[in-house]
């Protein structure tokens, strides 16, 4: 199995370029699944349901969240219904969403998670707990497992990764939008990478209007951080598996994306399939 997961979808840059470029990626790259992070797709904060549908719509096979999940309430209901989209597992039990999702690939099943992490992250219950709990569910369900991994610290990321060694395919670090360089496939079988950066514009501050952000660190003066609009690059990691469903191997993914292609509102005509 062969998949790619792209990380953070900052505002309309990042979420108009992965609706023009989620098919043809999947062709060019060979790839069985597409996962993406979306929760900062709209506006720089939450997932809209109709954000929601268009990424499905377009070729993308499952959605992960992190801290901003509820930002926009009006998702709670595809929360509730869609088995594509997964909350924090780590939430608490009573909160909208579901907390793994399953794939069905041309080359096998690909189970999806997402666990939040504790280092100056808000307080939510234990990753480690949760994702026991998640896996003990799973079990028999999936040929492969992929962790995002949504935390600040890269210490908290590679405690998990190595928590889980061998015992799922990958786990992808989200949230802090800047790829890391440590991305490898450890001892026991499963690939990582503290976090995989943004599909969004980087001539920002992690997705933001420089000038906005520099001017409120300098005076204190507070403003809304806009989106930037610049330097659109769609950011990931592709991830191929062994027989065992254990990673054979990890590679980053970026790929610079025209202003033309970033901007554009709409898909192109006769990409993506519908679903529900």
């Amino acid at each position: 199995m062969r998949f790619l997961f792209l990380g953070d979808v900052v505002g309309k840059p990042g979420y108009s370029a992965v609706l023009n470029r989620a098919a043809g990626l999947k062709e060019q790259h060979s790839l069985d699944a597409l996962i993406v992070n979306a929760e900062n797709a709209a506006d720089g904060a939450g997932l809209m349901p109709r954000q929601y549908r268009r990424l499905m719509e377009a070729g993308v096979d499952a959605i992960t969240l992190g801290d901003h999940i509820y930002r926009r309430s009006e998702i709670i209901p595809i929360l509730k219904e869609s088995n594509r989209i997964v909350k924090p597992a780590n939430y608490p039990c009573d909160a909208a969403g579901r907390t793994w999702a399953v794939v069905d690939t041309p080359s096998g099943r690909l189970g999806v998670i997402s666990i939040l992490g504790r280092v100056f992250m808000r307080p939510v219950d234990c990753p480690f707990t949760a994702v026991d709990r998640v896996l003990d569910e799973m079990a028999n369900e999936t040929d492969a497992i992929m962790v995002d991994m949504h935390a600040e610290a890269t210490g908290d990321k590679q405690t998990i990764a190595r928590y889980l060694d061998g015992r799922v395919t990958a786990v992808l670090g989200t949230h802090t939008h800047v790829p890391t360089a440590d991305a490898h496939v450890m001892a026991g079988g499963t690939a990582m990478q503290c976090d995989v950066g943004m599909c969004g514009p980087y001539d920002s501050v992690i997705g933001r209007d420089v000038g906005r952000v520099t001017k409120t660190t300098l005076t204190f003066e507070p403003c809304h951080f806009h989106v930037a609009t610049k330097d659109v690059r769609l950011c990931g990691a592709i991830v191929e598996t062994r027989e065992d469903g254990l990673a054979a191997s990890i590679e980053r993914f970026e790929e610079s994306v025209g202003e033309e292609t970033a901007c554009r509102n709409g898909m192109p005509k006769g990409r993506g399939s519908k679903r529900k």
